[in-house]
């Protein structure tokens, strides 16, 4: 059991929720639905699990006031459970303590700039000309290239590399594998053989911005990559070189953008989506998983391609019907010829 504890009475205080039921009870933690015991604070956001509230064994739940009027359990009722959830998952974080100070075996160039209060794990190298601000967690065995800068809050998990000319913005979170600032894939063929293009744009990413494990994000060929603030990046995400990435957007795993293409602010990208290059995606759009996008997109509202789930069978049917689909268009529009030259009385226009 955690060591963390608060009473339904605090809690409801801290997340500006209204308490019903004992505000003495103790909570060690949270959980969902189906797996709370007695000393979990559990949720209910989704109407799909809306059949496990009446027998779930939590201390409380929290609920929109709709949903609570059918509860007979404990619960903290608010607005927006799932937002109060997110803001209830940090008082219960069980991150170790982080301790300012740069560890021995860090490597880090004489004109290298660290803050004091930053903290530099162990194994840690930070290049020449580097700039590390207040409060920075820089975890074992980073790379952090020349030139780079980050700023003020930012945590970088371990084994995050940092090519050079790297500017992050603040309370920015990078997850572990993640690599900024890698060479864009840019090549130009002489008869044949590929000759390769020096990238010598870098990256720039906005305050508050994650970036998941193991993605990986191109400098750009002349300008820089730019994200934007609040940006969030799932993990194993590619974002090609001079990929500009407008506030608040946010991406889910496997997406892959490709070079100079533009997406705006305010967008949802859902896992698996693919975008070809040079295109632009206008704020305030959401595009399904799997969709390939291979047009500008300029009106806000919600993008989808691809074929839904069917049975291996159905699939392997609706297939063999796309194969004859080219051919069944030429014969439809041969039928639409013939009609067009029958007059409506039935004659054809020969006879009239």
């Amino acid at each position: 059991m955690s060591s963390i504890v608060y009473t339904l009475g605090q809690l409801a205080e801290l997340l500006g929720a209204t308490l019903r039921g004992d505000a003495s009870r103790p909570i060690h933690g949270l959980a969902t639905l189906q797996d709370a015991g007695p000393q979990h604070l559990t949720f209910l956001a989704n109407a799909q699990y809306r059949k496990f509230l009446e027998d779930t064994c939590a201390g409380a739940v929290l609920l929109t006031p709709g949903d609570a009027a059918g509860y007979s359990g404990a619960a903290l009722v608010i607005e927006n459970p799932y937002l109060a959830y997110a803001r209830a998952s940090h008082l219960f974080e069980t991150r170790p303590a982080v301790v300012a100070g740069i560890h021995p075996s860090a490597i880090i160039a004489a004109d290298a700039q660290v803050d004091p209060s930053a903290c530099i794990g162990a194994y840690a190298v930070i290049e020449a000309g580097a700039w590390i601000g207040p409060d920075v967690v820089i975890g074992a065995q980073c790379f952090i290239g020349a030139r780079c800068r980050i700023d003020e809050g930012g945590r970088l998990a371990p084994r995050v590399t940092l090519y050079h000319d790297v500017r992050i913005g603040k309370r920015v979170v990078i997850q572990s594998g993640a690599v900024i600032g890698g060479e864009g894939f840019g090549f130009a063929n002489e008869k044949g053989v590929w000759q390769k293009i020096a990238q010598i744009g870098g990256v720039t990413i906005g305050d508050d911005v994650e970036i998941g494990s193991n993605t990986t994000i191109d400098r750009g060929a002349l300008s820089d990559t730019l994200i934007g603030n609040g940006v969030k990046l799932d993990n194993q995400i590619m974002i090609a070189h001079n990929v500009q990435i407008g506030d608040n957007t946010a991406m889910a795993g496997c997406a892959g953008i490709s070079g100079s293409t533009k997406i705006g602010r305010n967008c949802m990208i859902a896992g698996g989506v693919g975008m070809v290059g040079h295109i632009e995606v206008c704020d305030n759009v959401f595009v399904t998983g799997m969709t390939m996008v291979t047009r500008s997109i300029t009106e806000p509202g919600s993008y989808s391609s691809g074929t839904a789930m069917q049975t291996a069978a159905e699939w392997r049917k609706s297939a063999a019907r796309i194969r004859h689909l080219d051919d069944m268009a030429r014969r439809l529009q041969q039928l639409e010829k013939r009609l067009a030259a029958v007059t409506p009385d039935g004659d054809t226009a020969s006879d009239a």
